[in-house]
């Protein structure tokens, strides 16, 4: 990157942010302490007025307005594809707001470049998830809303374990998509930071209280939830001709989402595969299809858990007044 190229980029860095510490964009950038600040003198020498605070960072003075951005080519793709991901993986309402904020980029883009975004999107397809309670639901820009307000949320909740739904008020931390959307909160009925299933929960309403956040961040959650549930090493050995094509693609598209970590091909033609994964049941409802194209090297619990799983569809389908 040249040095007009990097003053550039933190120029924009600091219309985007709040406050930027020079130690964070000399990480950014890959260079000194020292050129960061001499970029910074060179934005203060054409006309830019920046605040610094000791120990904090930079920000633009109040009340100073920059022009609006040029976008290049490929950044401006980037946001297409956002804008396509967003309107199939989100909620109606943020898929909407998503299309707005593309309009106003188009608006200041060039000619040349709003017929190349015009020409390509066309070609730009997100296929709908397979499983379709990922957009199925209307709450996902409620509690965006409550993660970025601190709003306490109050839900009707159906667990996997429960029967009757469960009532309760959660202070949301963050949202993540795994198949299906999940919210991160503290569970003031449970007194411990849960995963909710945005496709469980039956009615959510905003609350007016806003809530003190706790000593837990998401990351801390996250590593918590390591430690909690510890992945177990997984050995496989698939054999190719046993696995008809169609399934052979199917299980490479799908293998990243049971903690797929590497494979080896071996002398007589199979494929093992080593997994990391903290949930064996998991696991095996995905391999029962391939039991044929399968050896389990270890750990055995997973051959004993394939064992139950199949035992189990064949009494349902095969009952002994049926088969």
């Amino acid at each position: 990157m040249s040095r007009f190229d990097r003053v550039a980029a933190i120029l924009i860095q600091l219309q985007a942010k709040r406050t930027v510490s020079g130690p964070a964009l000399a990480e950014q950038f890959g260079v000194s302490l020292r050129t960061v600040y001499r970029d910074l003198r060179t934005l203060e020498e054409a006309g830019v007025p920046l605040h610094g605070a000791p120990g904090v960072g930079y920000s633009l003075v109040d009340g100073y307005r920059l022009p609006p951005v040029m976008f290049t080519r490929e950044e401006a793709t980037a946001l297409l594809t956002a804008e396509k991901l967003a309107s199939r993986l989100t909620d109606e309402p943020t898929a909407r707001l998503s299309g707005a904020a593309m309009d106003k980029l188009r608006a200041v883009l060039r000619r040349s470049d709003r017929d190349h975004l015009e020409t390509l999107a066309p070609h730009i397809h997100v296929l709908g998830p397979r499983d379709p309670a990922v957009t199925a639901n209307a709450y996902y820009q409620q509690l965006v809303t409550a993660v970025a307000t601190r709003r306490v949320v109050h839900l009707h909740y159906q667990a996997a374990d429960s029967v009757v739904p469960s009532t309760r008020d959660i202070e949301p931390v963050g949202l993540y998509l795994s198949r299906v959307w999940h919210v991160v909160a503290y569970c003031r009925l449970r007194q411990t930071f849960r995963d909710f299933r945005l496709d469980r929960i039956q009615h959510l309403e905003l609350r007016t209280e806003v809530y003190t956040p706790r000593p837990k961040n998401l990351q801390q959650h996250w590593a918590a939830e390591a430690k909690r549930r510890p992945r177990e090493k997984v050995v496989l050995r698939f054999q190719p001709a046993a696995v008809l094509p169609a399934s052979a693609q199917h299980l490479q598209d799908t293998k990243y989402q049971y903690g797929w970590a590497q494979e080896q091909p071996l002398a007589d033609g199979s494929l093992e595969m080593t997994f990391l994964i903290g949930d064996l049941p998991y696991l095996a409802t995905w391999l029962l299809p391939y039991a044929e194209a399968i050896a389990v090297v270890e750990p055995p619990e997973l051959q004993e858990h394939l064992r139950e799983l199949a035992q189990r569809v064949y009494n349902f389908f095969c009952a002994p007044k049926t088969c």
